[in-house]
């Protein structure tokens, strides 16, 4: 920014006295050398002007170039939204049904290739109207391990039920695995309180008591295990992730009830 100067300051002026030249003397008159004072001149007032500070011009900011940024290229879903590259892209698959032709999305599809294809079980699963859900029950078989290293023998083995549940809209698919058998009253304490303990260890889906009416109205509580899986964003490898979660679902529960057994009153009920 420019600042103003002060102006300077004015010199103050002396009187400065200068002899006149001695006149020649002329033969008639006789005069007499009179000093004549020299006036010295006032010293001329400098008019200074005061000069506007210019303003310093403004820095132009030299602006960036804007970069145009490619457009990107719309990706190709299909009717499922699924994109080019996953592997059932495109796919329309039906299957015939009492009620006439059932159309069958990506998931149930995908549950259905692990069941019907590399299993070789025959098709069970229901398929909702409009095809949103679909669900899948099925019974197996635990038993347990080593009579030396856990608290279920091989002889030691009961029954388990499964339901598989598809939900299209989410791409989620949802393992349920139940004790068939009411838990008796006096063992809900006992059994939440094992629960509470074993949650913590169990690396995959967790334990639950679920509680429900039957037929009668009566209430009741069952002992389950529940695993979930997305399928949204896998490109390739659905069926795996489905195999995936119910054999790894298996062994979690399975390690479970062999925890759970150490209670020997819940080991008497799981047997009963």
């Amino acid at each position: 920014m420019a600042t103003k100067k002060s102006p300077a300051k004015k010199k103050v002026a002396t009187k400065v006295v200068k002899k006149a030249p001695t006149k020649k003397a002329v033969k008639k008159v006789a005069a007499k050398k009179v000093a004549k004072k020299a006036v010295a001149k006032k010293p001329t007032k400098k008019v200074v002007k005061k000069v506007a500070a210019k303003k310093a011009p403004a820095k132009k900011t030299a602006k960036k170039p804007t970069v145009k940024k490619p457009a990107s290229k719309p990706t190709k879903v299909d009717q499922y939204g699924l994109e080019k590259d996953d592997e059932f892209y495109g796919l329309y698959f039906a299957k015939s049904t009492s009620k006439g032709l059932v159309e069958v999305k990506p998931c149930t599809f995908t549950l259905m290739y692990w069941w019907k294809g590399l299993l070789g079980y025959p098709d069970m699963i229901e398929i909702s109207k409009g095809s949103d859900t679909a669900m899948l029950q099925f019974e197996s078989t635990f038993g347990g391990g080593d009579s030396g290293e856990t608290e279920l023998t091989e002889q030691d083995v009961l029954d388990i039920d499964h339901i598989i549940e598809v939900d299209e809209q989410e791409m989620l698919i949802s393992l349920y695995s139940y004790v068939p058998i009411p838990v008796p009253d006096k063992l809900i304490g006992a059994l939440g309180l094992a629960i509470l303990n074993i949650n913590p260890e169990t690396r995959y889906g967790s334990l639950e008591l679920c509680t429900t009416e039957n037929e009668e109205g009566a209430t009741e509580h069952f002992l389950r295990y529940r695993a979930a899986t997305y399928l949204r964003g896998i490109k390739s490898g659905k069926v795996e992730a489905i195999e995936s979660m119910v054999t790894n679902g298996s062994e979690f529960f399975g390690l479970a009830l062999d925890a759970m057994c150490v209670n020997k009153s819940i080991k008497k009920w799981l047997l009963s």
